[in-house]
């Protein structure tokens, strides 16, 4: 794949007050203007991004309704009503779930969990889940990452005397449920200053108010911050504000003292004795947690996270991972044919979206297929399976493209629908998922812009191999934690040579192991190119070539910096002789 590198060179102004803030904060030029392009332009505000504080969390009543959900947690503690926490199945909600769980059990021990099954519920709020909470002589259910649209499903609860907190981030209707109180930034009427909180941040928020009511120290919640690093990581939220604070704390309690279930984890995904990242998260540790809720119940992921035995948190993280691995085989299955439908759908090709339904593929694993496929062909796409007489699906966006808005459109055909920009849930009709491909294709047709769809890489700075120094690399680590909003940097260096040693390597020579040199200097940097196997042939002919990529650590050289090649473009014509 060739991507469409978009670089900016810095203006004159930029270069000055990059030089200034450099001197000021005392790092490399390079990476103050990576701050100022971030809105970062003054010391203080430097120092706040670098050193994120756990004072800066906004205060939690703040939020509408807050004050009605704390003194409602009260009323059912100091009437020993028995509560349920309910949540969503995947990271996001099995997080919340744990996090509210663990920290109420602390004071208060009439509290249960509850997590719908995907395939005999579906999503949010179920009859069954109620009932079950009826059963039980549940009283009040805190809901946490869905509940905002249901309406039918709260008014039943209500009808059978149980009370709903909704703790939820997505996006509400213009009616809402007759719960007792609705946390959710993303509220029109919600004056919060912070919009991008995941579920599990608007549940820590509850938390947050709880304990400051009660005259709890916050200490006691710094424990459950590595909930939060997981779900912000794996939901993909922006990193930004309030969210850096949470990831940056949940980070530094996952890597020093995670709790007993996310180290099981961690043991299983091998990352013990390193340094976990947010991609770490993203890519080892968010769909291990997620396999339970995909493959049998996503109940079995909050026991291994509320464990407090460590050999029998280990036992489940290891029947967790098993459903991980028969995941990824259904996952790699359902991505070939999906794949192989693009590919003889010819007239896919001059559309600006993929809508794909076939009535045999796993309801658990299409989101993960749409992701799959949005990355390949960089179109919004929509992934169905059947369920009865109802299609049910997941939808995932490109960059900038209001997904949402997009299936909103086409709300008259839709039985349910939810979620954010650029990852929705949905459930019609079966006979109606034509009538919808054409409405959705039409709607993506006349809003996405061409840029959207196409493969872009946005640099961030050109630099020499000379830049790339030792102090360079660990000021660069501070700009972490990264994710939405506040990507890796990626660096470009152009006319860069093989230095004679660069050959192809993986288990079907797929990748490049480089040795490279540039113009400038003679040092020589080592670099990885996954998936990049084709351009070997042009870097051994000896000429030149442009590279972008980002900074990281060799993990098998201690304290060597290794290059990850994003993208190789030749600098001739590679038919030229």
């Amino acid at each position: 794949m060739h991507f469409k590198w978009n670089y900016e060179p810095p203006t004159p102004q930029e270069e000055q007050a990059a030089k200034e803030l450099g001197e000021k904060l005392n790092i490399n030029q390079i990476l103050a203007l990576l701050l100022i392009r971030r809105g970062i332009t003054t010391e203080s505000a430097a120092k706040r991004f670098f050193r994120p504080q756990l004072a800066d969390l906004i205060n939690p009543f703040l939020m509408k309704d807050m004050d009605i959900a704390v003194d409602r947690l009260n009323d059912a503690m100091g009437r020993k009503e028995r509560i349920l926490v309910y949540g969503d199945y995947d990271v996001d909600g099995c997080t919340a779930v744990a996090l509210v769980y663990k920290f109420l059990q602390q004071f208060y021990s009439n509290v249960d969990y509850y997590i719908p099954d995907r395939y005999d519920e579906g999503y949010g709020v179920s009859k069954k889940g109620i009932d079950y909470a009826k059963d039980t002589g549940v009283k009040l259910i805190v809901i946490l990452d869905c509940g905002i649209k249901a309406i039918e499903e709260i008014a039943y609860a209500k009808s059978l005397g149980i009370d709903f907190i909704i703790c939820d981030h997505h996006v509400p209707d213009e009616t809402m449920p007759c719960a007792v109180a609705i946390l959710n930034p993303k509220r029109p009427d919600d004056s919060y200053p912070f919009k991008h909180l995941c579920g599990c941040g608007v549940g820590f928020k509850l938390m947050q108010a709880f304990a400051k009511n009660n005259g709890i120290p916050f200490s006691r919640l710094i424990p459950l911050l590595d909930f939060c690093a997981v779900s912000i990581a794996a939901d993909i939220v922006p990193v930004t504000d309030e969210n850096r604070i949470l990831a940056f704390h949940g980070l530094k309690q996952l890597n020093q003292n995670p709790s007993i279930g996310l180290k099981a984890i961690i043991d299983i995904c091998g990352l013990n004795g390193r340094d976990i990242s947010m991609s770490d998260i993203v890519f080892k540790i968010g769909p291990r947690i997620n396999a339970s809720g995909r493959m049998e119940n996503g109940k079995e992921s909050v026991d291994l996270l509320v464990e407090k035995d460590f050999s029998s948190a280990l036992t489940q993280a290891k029947h967790i991972n098993e459903y991980n691995e028969q995941r990824k085989d259904i996952d790699k299955q359902m991505t070939e044919e999906a794949n192989q439908i693009v590919a003889k759908l010819e007239s896919q090709k001059h559309h600006s979206s993929i809508v794909l339904y076939d009535e045999n593929w796993k309801k658990g694993v299409i989101g993960i297929v749409a992701s799959r496929l949005t990355e390949i062909y960089f179109r919004p796409t929509v992934v169905l399976t059947r369920d009865g007489d109802f299609a049910t699906g997941s939808a995932r966006s490109v960059t900038g493209f209001d997904l949402y808005a997009a299936i909103k459109s086409c709300r008259d055909i839709l039985i349910n629908f939810g979620g954010h920009t650029y990852a929705t849930g949905l459930t019609l009709r079966w006979n109606d998922v034509p009538e919808f491909r054409k409405r959705f294709q039409k709607y993506v047709e006349e809003h996405i812009q061409p840029e959207q769809i196409e493969a872009n890489l946005n640099i961030d700075a050109q630099i020499d191999f000379k830049d790339i120094t030792k102090r360079l690399h660990n000021e660069l680590k501070k700009f972490s934690p990264f994710g939405p909003c506040n990507t890796k940097p990626i660096f470009c260096t152009t006319d860069v040579y093989d230095y004679g040693t660069s050959k192809v390597v993986g288990r079907i020579q797929e990748h490049i192991k480089l040795e490279l040199v540039d113009s400038k200097s003679s040092n020589v940097v080592n670099g990885i190119a996954f998936g990049q196997s084709a351009s070997a042939r042009y870097i051994k002919s000896k000429r030149s070539f442009d590279i972008a990529y980002t900074i990281e650590n060799n993990i098998f050289k201690r304290n060597a910096v290794q290059l990850q090649i994003e993208d190789i473009r030749p600098t001739e014509d590679e038919d030229a002789e």
